[in-house]
């Protein structure tokens, strides 16, 4: 059964040059949690941090760190960014390590794990490790650059998905990664999205978050409530 919606702030697209003033600006704001977007510039044509960054920024907020491993080999990573304070580790199905075996370091790391899967990949692929992961990471962009525009063909997978983790009773979280502000959330969240990975649309603005954190989350209700009502004139 699909959770309440959480907002899970994006560093990617904050300014580098003052991380903890922006962390503590997410957290300030109203984020329910910090997503740091690991890049390697193998697994994607981008470089972001590693996990000295990640324990610099780590005194700035107490809310939970997801740490989205964009990386080759998340297996030589994942205990290291766990060390580093990260509180949930995802990494993607994609990588060449073998799933189980970084879901395994993962959790011996003492950290939840997350797996996450890009536009172009199957729902399937990512089925066989559904039960050991607390969160899914559907890919609504091709990763590796923030600010890209939400890709609505990605739905039907999500919504794919969702069916998939409430047919089996499991209770791992669904998030949506990419393109999500006031006009996308609404379609993520009704497809099935759960925690609402935001950058740009975060970002993008200056001072105080706690409006815009606000406006997506009504956003999301508004948008819920109409399709609602479309519904109910449709039966």
């Amino acid at each position: 059964m699909r959770g309440p919606m959480t907002i899970s702030a994006s560093i990617l697209n904050a300014d580098f040059a003052r991380l903890g003033d922006e962390v503590r600006r997410a957290d300030a704001g109203g984020s329910d949690s910090v997503h740091l977007d690991v890049m390697d510039g193998h697994f994607v044509d981008n470089l972001t941090f590693g996990p000295v960054v990640a324990a610099a920024i780590r005194p700035h907020s107490t809310l939970p760190f997801h740490t989205h491993l964009m990386i080759t080999h998340p297996l030589a990573y994942a205990e290291r960014f766990a060390r580093a304070g990260s509180d949930l580790v995802i990494f993607h199905v994609e990588a060449d390590d073998d799933p189980d075996a970084v879901i395994d370091a993962i959790v011996a790391a003492g950290r939840r794990p997350g797996i996450a899967l890009n536009p172009e990949t199957d729902a399937s692929v990512v089925l066989p490790y559904l039960a050991r992961v607390d969160l899914l990471l559907v890919m609504t962009v091709n990763p590796g650059w923030g600010g890209q525009a939400f890709m609505p063909e990605v739905m039907p997978k999500l919504r794919e998905l969702r069916a998939e983790v409430d047919r089996r009773g499991l209770s791992l979280e669904i998030g949506v990664d990419g393109g999500i502000n006031l006009d996308t959330i609404g379609d993520a969240r009704d497809s099935g999205g759960e925690v609402m990975v935001v950058g740009s649309a975060l970002y993008s603005t200056d001072g105080d978050l706690a409006p815009t954190v606000a406006a997506l989350r009504d956003a999301a209700l508004r948008d819920a409530a109409l399709r609602a009502e479309r519904s109910a004139e449709r039966t």
